[in-house]
């Protein structure tokens, strides 16, 4: 008996302690909490609402007609009109629409003798979403104009495809950019939201309290280190990926460099926020996983974003690693240059500085 309340009093002791620390007790009720709303309502594998654009160089009754029959499908959402193959091309690289869907200039005699209607122009970095538009190249069409009869009897396909970008559709080629998002917020988040907890910890933040640095100089020191750190990871992962899965590298460095550093610049600002908010490291790993495990399940990493519910695209447009992962696919595998990319590019900049102040407002807040 004596030995049964010692138990109970070591545990109502730690139970009195979880109910105190608030951010441990967040967690209990959060994380179970985000997963089931992320795997049973954000998650979703069938994609829907792909954006496209058409190029109709026939300017056909036909052509509109074929438009309207792939519209309601509803495996694509038309975004965007192109008055050239090239124009729709360069949409692809920029990461404006993920496929094109083009009509030739004989659309009508192409109906009429039964030959494939149009070819869809399809980025196939992301195999889901090639393979949503695979499932369309043989939809059956209806009556169309101009065909004998006012029918449309394809001896082929309705469809030609030409896959962009990963013609083999390799999962790898799609996973390996996109990984380096995910393991960048990891470790940079991370390794910085310790950073001040463990000067907190051993008692270094009163020394530094006395010295005349400024709470942004100090925030700027602590994230600079890092900044190398990121730049060998990204690094590491791009080569491993090249050597051992032969995933391409399209884009140039310069444009690499250019969307990299401010991704681990966010990245970084966002666990020196976590730091200012944690009171110990294991605080700080439990508000880590609380930012990775949307980064995973929303970023586009592991599922596309377009198959998201809206509520869920919302969520995921705060996450610097949404903004990464089309920057990284976008360099690495299309080749686009940082300038086709700006609106991502500038967003990351932006919750840089954002963030950061409100951590150095949050540091100032302790000082004082």
């Amino acid at each position: 008996m004596s030995s049964l309340a010692r138990i109970g009093a070591i545990t109502l002791k730690e139970l009195k302690q979880l109910s105190r620390d608030r951010v441990t007790f967040g967690m209990v009720v959060m994380i179970p909490l985000i997963q089931l709303l992320l795997f049973g309502y954000a998650v979703n594998t069938e994609v829907r609402d792909i954006p496209i654009a058409i190029v109709d160089l026939s300017g056909s009754a036909v052509a509109r007609n074929i438009t309207e029959q792939v519209r309601v499908t509803q495996v694509v959402k038309i975004v965007a009109r192109y008055n050239t193959p090239q124009e729709a091309e360069e949409a692809i690289v920029a990461g404006k629409v993920r496929a094109v869907l083009l009509f030739p200039d004989n659309l009508p005699q192409r109906a009429a003798s039964g030959d494939p209607v149009g070819q869809w122009m399809v980025d196939g970095s992301d195999t889901m979403v090639s393979s949503a538009i695979l499932t369309l190249r043989n939809m059956p069409l209806q009556l169309v104009a101009g065909a004998p009869e006012g029918a449309y009897q394809a001896t082929e396909p309705s469809f030609e495809v030409a896959l962009f970008f990963n013609p083999e559709r390799r999962s790898e080629v799609n996973i390996v950019p996109g990984l380096t998002a995910i393991i960048l917020t990891m470790t940079m988040i991370l390794f910085t939201s310790i950073a001040l907890v463990r000067e907190r910890e051993r008692g270094n933040i009163e020394l530094l309290i006395t010295t005349p640095i400024s709470p942004l100089e100090l925030m700027a020191g602590k994230l600079i280190p890092y900044v190398f750190v990121g730049i060998v990871q990204v690094t590491i992962i791009l080569s491993l990926g090249r050597l051992v899965f032969g995933v391409p590298f399209v884009g140039s460095l310069l444009s690499l460099a250019l969307i990299s550093m401010p991704f681990i610049a966010a990245s970084l600002t966002l666990g020196l926020l976590i730091s200012t908010v944690a009171r110990t490291q294991m605080q700080a790993m439990q508000l880590t996983i609380f930012i990775l495990l949307p980064s995973i399940l929303l970023s586009g990493f592991a599922f596309p974003y377009e198959a998201m519910p809206i509520p869920a695209q919302y969520v995921a447009e705060m996450l610097p690693a949404t903004h990464y992962v089309r920057l990284i696919r976008g360099v690495i595998l299309r080749g686009a240059e940082a300038s086709q990319l700006l609106p991502d590019i500038i967003w990351l900049l932006g919750f840089t500085v954002v963030v950061l102040g409100i951590a150095t407002k949050r540091f100032n807040k302790t000082l004082d």
